[in-house]
């Protein structure tokens, strides 16, 4: 099951109370204070793993609370600090505190670490408070209570290249054509229920990572098919590869589905719209109507869009999508992006 997004319940450690003592020996008529203070309460941690791709970890455990302190004892003896809770999250997960809207953390790199609850300290113990006038204090500090908060978290897939399009567009067949991903592949719409990652590598054996998301449909932000949730994951790409039908089978136009997913995509995110894109006609095996594949490729050219044209069945267009895609990936990388 992929799950991307879940709210947990996460509750640190409360601190040890400080001890009330006075040190009894033999000997030692007058020992003063000796009450120890309370151990720090234990931390809640979320750390990127690469070993997790799905938050599904959490579906069926959201609460996490770790362990208070030890209260603190007599002849100054300090209470046990109480254990920490380390949570892997996948790379690519942002955590969001669910009350406030903060962003606490984003995890872009596996083995990066975030406190998202600290453990409350522990009370001081009444040997700090012996004074000179008050050389024996009867009281001492509660330890205090661990942060507790709802953390938010948001999977958005770490990929260079993203497929958009239709349903049936060929996204899954193109993925699996071009890396070693076996997404489900059939003839009828919404196959794809959830994204897929592939690994590309060129002649030259320069590498990138496509993801395949569900197709969209007109409405998709207004939750029509399965919606825009799954968009979040090619907002960290660094190109678009735009998916168009150009077989006569959809009964619709090519360039009108364009225009569907472009809008889509902007009623999404601006940022994501405005991410470079190259538009592939793709079925070219299947498309007898050349004028179809014309009204797309002058609307990619008013757009300054780079245009291909493919045939996963027969491998038309394919390598060189994929040089294109490395070199433009290659390069936004150079520059940082």
């Amino acid at each position: 099951m992929f799950v991307d997004e879940v709210t947990i319940r996460v509750k640190a450690g409360d601190g040890g109370n400080g001890c009330l003592a006075f040190r009894r020996e033999k000997y030692v008529p007058k020992g003063g204070p000796s009450g120890g203070d309370g151990g720090r309460g234990g931390d809640i941690e979320l750390f990127a793993s690469i070993h997790h791709n799905t938050l599904l970890h959490f579906r069926f455990n959201p609460e996490h609370t770790a362990q208070r302190g030890r209260h603190g004892e007599g002849s100054n003896r300090t209470g046990r600090h109480g254990d920490s809770i380390k949570l892997p999250v996948p790379v690519g997960t942002i955590a969001w505190d669910a009350d406030t809207g903060e962003m606490l953390h984003d995890f872009t790199v596996e083995g990066e670490r975030c406190v998202v609850a600290k453990g409350g300290r522990g009370g001081r113990g009444n040997q700090h408070f012996a004074t000179p006038v008050n050389q024996a204090p009867t009281y001492h500090e509660d330890g205090r209570p661990g942060q507790e908060r709802r953390v938010r978290l948001e999977l958005k897939l770490l990929a260079d290249v993203g497929l958009v399009g239709f349903p049936n567009a060929g996204k899954s067949t193109l993925i699996s054509r071009i890396s070693a991903a076996r997404p489900k592949i059939a003839d009828y719409p919404f196959t794809t229920l959830e994204p897929n990652l592939g690994v590309v590598q060129t002649d030259d054996m320069k590498t990138f990572v496509v993801a395949d998301i569900p197709g969209l449909i007109e409405g998709a932000h207004e939750g029509h098919g399965l919606g825009i949730q799954f968009l979040r994951h090619v907002e960290r790409t660094r190109l678009l590869l735009h998916l168009v039908d150009v077989s006569e089978f959809t009964g619709r136009e090519p360039k009108h589905d364009f225009d569907v997913i472009v809008k889509e995509l902007a009623s999404f995110s601006a940022e994501l719209a405005a991410k470079p894109m190259f538009v592939v006609a793709t079925k070219m095996d299947a498309a007898q109507d050349k004028k179809r594949v014309e009204s797309l490729k002058r609307k990619a050219k008013r757009k300054g869009l780079p245009f291909f044209q493919i045939s996963a069945v027969t491998g038309e267009g394919l390598q060189e999508l994929v040089r294109a895609a490395a070199a433009e990936v290659g390069e936004k990388r150079m520059d940082g992006e």
